[in-house]
């Protein structure tokens, strides 16, 4: 593979990575519908909808910023190992995003019905009896449990040095766990947290942490540099600059949620304010509006019968608060530290400082 420091216009298509992810994931997708197919025919609904779900689209991020990791740690480029354990943090995603759709109740994903939607249809047009919804939700949660599975055999099978791997497996199952863990605490925060408490921002940064911050950016930095046998050094100046840099990514991405563009985001406009996501944006929302605007704002957001009309007011009390600008600043901020780090990182001559540079303005940077 090319080792050039000459960057295509995406830096996720240095090196050809997405490329090679998604030709990783097809090769192994390919074996497991053999597997369903030979189960039962009733699976094949299963896999078109793992395949469909995993190749149309998806930025392979976190595949990147393993590879970028393993580079930076003076691992091959053209090991086609790496390739493998890199796709499996994309089953992990994909697992991900299939029950988080559930709990949100989205409707869509990447401009395309969520799972537990398109199993719904499946059973609407077959004809066949009982609850769609329940058999739609049920489908949902078995197909992100399946993709958890695999995300572990695609690593542990994924061709590399087995003392590699299991060096790199302690950070790749606690990757998994603060996932799971934040996306709990990110559920239980609707139900039980109480807005007006001042703890609200402090656990909305907790949700921001280890949802999203560390298992995008950190955790697949750290898991690609152990595959390439780095020390503890390399290791803790991935965290000093994945952990800014996952929560800018993460914040940028709370305020395409409640501002974005649905042909960038692929979800309709104001979609977290649907969802009733308490994000970082919204505990500083509720802390810069009136105590009227304040009741209002916790009342309705997710609110099941939210139509068009409110979510476009309950968008405009966000802007009004100075929410969003404070969370720019914060974005500013993070990237400072976040490039700061990168800049002392003991990293591999070669093209991985430049790339990850790349990938940090890329993940930061995007278009309402």
């Amino acid at each position: 593979m090319p080792s050039s420091t000459s960057l295509p216009t995406n830096p996720i298509d240095a090196e050809a990575v997405r490329d090679r992810v998604n030709a990783a994931l097809a090769a192994f997708m390919d074996g497991q519908e053999a597997l369903l197919a030979g189960i039962s025919p009733q699976l094949g609904p299963v896999a078109e909808a793992l395949r469909d779900f995993l190749l149309d689209g998806g930025k392979r991020l976190r595949p990147a910023f393993c590879y970028w990791g393993w580079r930076g740690a003076g691992g091959a480029a053209d090991d086609p190992g790496i390739e493998r354990a890199a796709a499996a943090l994309e089953l992990l995603q994909a697992s991900a995003l299939v029950h988080d759709d559930l709990m949100d109740r989205s409707d869509t994903r990447r401009g395309l019905p969520s799972v537990h939607r398109r199993f719904e249809a499946l059973h609407r047009d077959s004809g066949w009896r009982g609850d769609r919804e329940q058999y739609g939700a049920s489908a949902a949660v078995l197909l992100g449990d399946l993709l958890l599975i695999w995300c572990d055999e695609l690593f542990q099978g994924s061709g590399l040095d087995p003392a590699a791997v299991r060096a790199a497996k302690p950070a790749f199952d606690l990757m998994r766990t603060e996932v799971m863990l934040g996306q709990y605490l990110d559920v239980l925060e609707p139900v039980a947290g109480d807005s007006a408490d001042p703890a609200a921002l402090d656990r909305a940064q907790t949700v921001l942490h280890y949802k999203s911050a560390k298992y995008t950016i950190e955790r697949p930095l750290q898991v690609g540099a152990l595959l390439a046998g780095a020390g503890p050094e390399l290791v803790d100046a991935y965290a000093a600059f994945g952990l800014p840099l996952g929560e800018a990514f993460q914040l940028r991405d709370d305020l395409l949620g409640v501002f974005g563009d649905p042909a960038v985001t692929g979800k309709p406009a104001g979609d977290d304010l649907r969802e009733g996501k308490r994000t970082l944006l919204i505990a500083h929302a509720m802390r810069g509006l009136p105590a009227a605007d304040v009741r209002h704002l916790d009342e309705r957001l997710g609110a099941p019968d939210l139509a068009p009309r409110e979510v476009a007011q309950l968008r405009e009390l966000v802007e009004r608060s100075g929410a969003a600008e404070l969370v720019e600043q914060r974005i500013d901020a993070l990237m400072h530290d976040a490039l700061t780090a990168l800049d002392k990182a003991p990293l591999a001559a070669g093209p991985a400082r430049p790339v990850l540079l790349a990938l940090a303005e890329a993940a930061t940077v995007r278009k309402y």
